[in-house]
């Protein structure tokens, strides 16, 4: 069986191309390296190309007789997507819907869709459960929203089969070492913390000192890329075998804090990480934290690295041998 992983060229892509490979089926990516690298492809074909090229999709699904497709390409820059809207609808809405017609066409009708917790917007309350309000405040969340709208209006429409796994803060790198997380620009804050320690990077901007939280800095819950890698399989094998189509929260239900985040860099790495004060940004909530209850139950999937300084570790490792 052959798996279409779109966007597998990418740091969570990557790490479940590697996964699905584990599980003995093809892993074939299809990435435009905009944002992914062709380094990070090592379990199967690798397909260069753009979803704005409909044809090109349509041959691939034929060519090597795709059975299900993990969607992750997307742009994720919450504030280029304020500043520039229209890029993000365009290819995180209008391509999609090219990806989703032409596996339509080609009779393929399971996607496993690659949301994210920025379809709540402003939490009400934490942690956040899948019947939380859906109200972005960003264009980025809100084009992973329609999306979701529209695979419910497919799968009623073409009999197409999905989930779409909403998860948080994707932190760590592959145990193994032979992937990692490489953004470039880099906004996320474990990378940035090490890159900091590491002196590879300027030092790190603590955005908020006042927030409502215990030491006053935003709490996130950061879930292992491994673990996330683990939830998109045991997705695409519930579709194979239940016509349940799934909204699911990933996440290890723990928050930690800016300031506890630096403290494990710190005691992985044996060295300080310089930073600096730095006013909050906008749209920044004090807490971001999964009630992730339903994943377990569906897919009895549960983090096998909840603990922040194992992903710190796993992270610090993969950064410190980087050249």
């Amino acid at each position: 069986m052959s798996i279409l992983i779109v966007g597998g060229a990418g740091y969570i892509g990557s790490h479940t191309a590697k996964r699905v490979a584990r599980a003995g089926l093809t892993p074939v990516v299809f990435d435009n390296l905009e944002y992914g690298h062709r380094s990070a492809v090592k379990w199967g074909p690798f397909v260069e190309g753009d979803l704005a090229d409909s044809p090109l999709i349509e041959r691939v699904l034929r060519e090597y007789e795709i059975t299900s497709v993990i969607h992750f390409a997307a742009y994720a820059y919450v504030g280029e997507s304020v500043a520039n809207p229209r890029k993000y609808f365009r290819n995180n809405v209008v391509c999609t819907l090219n990806l989703l017609d032409a596996m339509v066409d080609a009779g393929v009708r399971e996607i496993v869709f690659s949301s994210t917790c920025a379809t709540y917007g402003e939490p009400h309350e934490v942690p956040i459960s899948e019947n939380h309000p859906q109200t972005p405040v960003n264009p980025y969340g809100e084009s992973k929203l329609a999306v979701e709208k529209i695979l419910h209006w497919y799968a009623g429409a073409y009999g197409m089969h999905f989930a779409a796994l909403r998860y948080f803060n994707a932190a760590g790198a592959d145990p193994d070492g032979e992937l990692g997380e490489d953004h470039d620009p880099e906004t996320h804050l474990i990378p940035l913390a090490i890159a900091a320690a590491l002196g590879r990077g300027s030092e790190l901007s603590i955005f908020g000192s006042d927030y409502p939280t215990p030491d006053g800095t935003a709490v996130r819950d950061y879930i292992h890329v491994v673990d996330l890698a683990e939830a998109h399989w045991l997705a695409l094998r519930h579709l194979a075998k239940s016509s349940e189509n799934l909204r699911l929260n990933l996440g290890t239900g723990r928050g930690h804090s800016v300031k506890e985040v630096i403290a494990a860099v710190e005691k992985i790495g044996g060295r300080k990480v310089p930073s600096r004060q730095a006013p909050r940004r906008a749209g920044d909530p004090p807490a971001l934290v999964a009630d992730a209850r339903e994943a377990a139950k569906v897919l009895g999937w549960r983090p096998e690295y909840p603990e922040l300084e194992t992903i710190v570790e796993h992270a610090f490792r993969w950064h410190e041998r980087k050249t």
